[in-house]
């Protein structure tokens, strides 16, 4: 019977550590290529998300240009010689709905609250109609002319339309001084007011 037997001589042939190696080398090809695959997935996926940004910006572009060309459409439209009347008339018409919708009643009681004593409301308007925005809340511009024989009363009466939630900080507009026909000082003022239903 004849058996092969495997003569190994570690002296000469010492024991090589290749499973360790190859193991090793089989571990850090799979952590690449899984990097590699991780880094192809977010390439890609990154230029996805650019395609589609771009699609967008590209949407929104032909949708402003497209409302741009409306707009001028109707510009050209307003301005047209024969539409002039029809463009101010209604702008009257808003003004004349603006008025309305102040109550003058809740005007005067606002400010009979404030006004000092020895001040007096000579004359009261509403110039802008157009509803101002400041700090959230809707205003109206009046514009007051108010009398007093004591000028200390009309500071009075700034420093009480400054505290107050209705109005706010106001403008002089003119000062004059007292006359033979009328003893008292003018003060011509515009004030923001923000009426409360």
């Amino acid at each position: 019977m004849n058996s092969y037997v495997a003569q190994i001589n570690l002296a000469s042939q010492p024991f090589g550590r290749e499973r360790a190696q190859t193991a090793l080398l089989v571990t850090i090809c799979g952590v690449l290529s899984v990097s590699l695959l991780i880094w192809m997935y977010l390439i890609i996926h990154t230029h996805q998300r650019a395609a589609l940004l771009h699609s967008r910006i590209s949407q929104e572009r032909a949708a402003l240009a497209q409302v741009q060309r409306e707009q001028n459409q109707f510009q050209n439209i307003i301005g047209r010689p024969k539409n002039a009347g029809v463009f101010s008339k209604s702008v009257f018409d808003n003004e004349l709905i603006a008025r309305r919708a102040v109550s003058w009643t809740k005007v005067f009681e606002d400010l009979e609250k404030l006004m000092p004593g020895n001040v007096r409301l000579v004359s009261l308007r509403l110039p802008q109609v157009v509803a101002e925005s400041e700090g959230g809340t809707n205003h109206i511009q009046l514009e007051m002319t108010v009398g007093t024989q004591d000028p200390q009363a009309y500071v009075e009466l700034l420093k009480r339309l400054q505290a107050s939630p209705l109005f706010g900080a106001t403008t002089m507009l003119s000062e004059q001084a007292p006359s033979q026909n009328d003893p008292s000082f003018r003060y011509r003022l515009s004030v923001p007011y923000a009426q409360k239903f």
